[in-house]
């Protein structure tokens, strides 16, 4: 028997709850994995709440990260003992996912544990630091160094932001860093952001061409605020869109693609290529001040995930929670 958050729905509707489960029950996958940690995203939150159409089938385990040890293989790249991380794949979402003490997978969904990270701090950056690395790999491709000018991040106190303010400002990018939460100006500029500006500048509807003010930014909010950073962005600029936290709408006009020459770049963690993985956590490993994993990072057991999700969507989070399976 292990224990795992489990989703079920029926005519009453949706329901989560902390079931006892047996392995047999876990779906098909050609490695068994006994997970050590997972994270809470917002994904997951939604997921949990049931505020988002996010699980494709029930009963699902939601957590669409994991770490932990092999247990059982029948993959040639994997054997017991090996210490493996998942992101994305659709897991917590098709697949049961990391939010329970046992995970049964696809094993070319696993990469090995990324050498000089422990099973928590892995989970400390998880999809947020992930995605944010991504982002930021992004940006240097199409050629944004820091004597381009500012970078914006938007969504500042949530996971994938502050990741992105670490990466970039570590990186010797100047930061303006876009939150709702203007006390916490000190965690961000702790973070490295050397700028602080309100939300409300940018969540509105706004023209389609303002002044020209980043070279670049990554944003995880979408919506009118992902249009209004496209309209603001410089001449030659590239957007890095990552998220959804507004909305999943667009409403912007085609001026900044085509009279400023401005790339939106698409960010996916999802379906990510194994390589491209392995790319951003090799540059995880070596960008990242894991000395601010500490600061940005809370753990909570697998009791606590139901209620951290709902204050997570009410962006009551700052930061990344990291789930102890286990604890």
């Amino acid at each position: 028997m292990f224990r795992a958050l489990l989703i079920e729905k029926d005519e009453q509707g949706q329901r989560v709850s902390l079931k006892n489960l047996q392995k047999n029950q876990l779906p098909d996958g050609d490695v068994l994995v006994r997970v050590s940690h997972s994270t809470l995203n917002y994904k997951d939150a939604l997921a949990i709440t049931g505020k988002g159409p996010v699980v494709r089938q029930f009963p699902m385990v939601p957590g669409i990260d994991l770490a932990g040890i092999v247990e059982e293989s029948q993959h040639p790249d994997f054997k017991a003992g090996d210490a493996v991380l998942l992101n994305g794949w659709g897991v917590g979402e098709a697949h049961w996912g990391g939010l329970s003490q046992y995970a049964r997978l696809k094993g070319d969904w696993l990469i090995p544990q990324p050498e000089g990270f422990s099973p928590a701090e892995a989970m400390a950056i998880g999809t947020a630091g992930y995605t944010a690395m991504l982002s930021v790999l992004a940006l240097e491709r199409h050629g944004i160094t820091p004597e381009r000018g500012d970078i914006l991040v938007t969504g500042a106190n949530g996971g994938v932001g502050s990741f992105a303010i670490a990466l970039l400002a570590r990186l010797g990018y100047r930061v303006v860093a876009s939150t709702g939460r203007p006390e916490e100006a000190e965690y961000l500029s702790a973070l490295g952001a050397a700028e602080i500006i309100e939300r409300a500048s940018l969540s509105a509807p706004g023209r389609p061409l303002g002044r020209e003010r980043w070279a670049g930014a990554i944003d995880s909010v979408g919506s009118h605020t992902l249009a209004n950073v496209c309209a603001s962005t410089r001449y030659g600029g590239c957007v890095a869109a990552c998220g959804l936290a507004q909305g999943m709408d667009f409403p912007a006009t085609v001026a900044p693609f085509i009279l400023r020459g401005v790339t939106l770049a698409g960010i996916d963690s999802v379906m990510r290529p194994r390589a491209d993985r392995l790319d951003a956590w090799q540059r995880l490993a070596r960008d990242l001040d894991r000395g601010l994993l500490a600061t940005t990072t809370h753990t909570i057991g697998l009791e606590q995930a139901m209620d951290a999700a709902s204050a997570l969507l009410a962006g009551q989070v700052r930061g990344r929670i990291v789930v102890d399976v286990n604890a």
